[in-house]
C-alpha cells in the first residue's frame, strides 16, 4: 500500500496563509538567485500541495504543474481557483514522470523542479533520467532527493512500510513515537532556552511549509528510495548537466537539494 500524499496535502491547505506563501516564494529566489521568473517556464513536477507552484505563478513565470496522485491535483487546482481562477499561464494536470512520452507532449522549460518527489516513485533513478525531456537547453533543474543514511534509511523504510499496511490506530501510535524522536530533542533544547517551540513556530520559515505535515509525509511516504549527494552529481554530470550549487544534509535525515545547469 502506498502513501496518500495528496490526502496530506489536502489537511495542509487548511494552515496556508500569507506567510508561507512568501516564505515559498523566498525559498525560489534563494535557490535560483533570482527575483522573479517573468517570462520563464517553469514545470513543477509531483506538485504536491501546489505551493511551489503558486510562488512561482506569483514571481511571473508561466507554470504547468502535475503530479500522479489525484487528490494532490487536487490540491494544485485549489490553489489555481483560490489565487489565479481562469489564468491561461497556470495549467494543471494529472501525468506521471515515468511516463516518458506525457512528458514529451509538454515541450520544454526554462525551470523544472522536483522537490522532494522522485524518491516516491518507486523508480527513483527512471525518474531522474526522465526530468531531463522537458528541460530546455541552458535550463535548470532542481531536485531535492532523500539522503542514503545507510542503516538508518533501511530502518525508516520498514516503519514507512508498517505504517502504511497498519490500520488507523496503530498509524497513530507511530506518527506518536516518530514526533518523539524526531522532534523531541530539539524541543526539549527549546525549552531548556526558555524559548518553548520556537524550532516548532519557526518551521514555516522554510519553504512555507507546516512541521506536522511534513512528519506525516516523512513517516508515511512510500515508496522510498535514497541517494548520496556524488551519485546524483555524477549521474547528471554524465549526461551533460553542470552542477551549479547543492544543499546536503551531511550524514542526517532529509533532503540533498541540487541545481543542474544544461549546457
Amino acid at each position: 500500500m502506498n502513501f496518500s500524499f495528496g490526502k496530506n496535502w489536502n489537511r495542509f491547505l487548511s494552515v496556508l496563509n500569507e506567510n508561507r506563501i512568501e516564505a515559498a516564494e523566498n525559498s525560489l529566489k534563494k535557490w535560483f538567485e533570482k527575483e522573479d521568473f517573468r517570462e520563464m517556464g517553469f514545470l513543477d513536477i509531483g506538485s504536491g500541495s501546489g505551493l511551489s507552484s503558486l510562488a512561482a505563478r506569483r514571481m511571473g513565470s508561466h507554470v504547468f504543474s502535475f503530479d500522479f496522485d489525484p487528490d494532490s491535483v487536487a490540491c494544485t487546482r485549489e490553489l489555481k481557483n483560490r489565487y489565479y481562477p481562469n489564468d491561461p499561464h497556470w495549467q494543471v494536470e494529472k501525468g506521471s514522470v515515468l511516463d516518458q512520452g506525457y512528458l514529451e507532449s509538454l515541450g520544454t522549460f526554462d525551470l523544472v523542479y522536483s522537490w522532494g518527489v522522485l524518491h516516491h516513485t518507486g523508480a527513483m533513478w527512471q525518474a531522474l533520467e526522465n526530468v531531463l525531456i522537458p528541460l530546455k537547453p541552458k535550463g535548470q533543474l532542481c531536485v531535492a532527493l532523500y539522503n542514503d543514511q545507510g542503516w538508518a534509511s533501511r530502518f525508516w523504510t520498514r516503519i514507512k512500510k508498517t505504517y502504511n499496511q497498519s490500520p488507523g490506530p496503530v498509524r497513530g501510535l507511530i506518527l506518536l513515537l516518530s514526533f518523539s524522536r524526531l522532534w523531541g530533542p530539539t524541543l526539549i533544547k527549546d525549552l531548556l532556552k526558555v524559548k518553548p517551540f520556537q524550532s516548532w513556530k519557526s518551521y514555516g520559515r522554510l519553504r512555507g511549509m507546516s512541521p506536522w505535515h511534513d512528519l506525516v509525509d516523512w513517516v508515511g511516504g512510500y515508496p522510498f528510495e535514497t541517494a548520496n549527494p556524488e551519485r546524483v552529481i555524477a549521474f547528471y554530470q554524465e549526461r551533460g548537466l553542470g552542477l551549479v550549487k547543492v544543499k546536503t544534509c551531511g550524514r542526517g535525515r532529509g533532503c540533498n537539494e541540487f541545481l543542474f545547469s544544461r549546457s
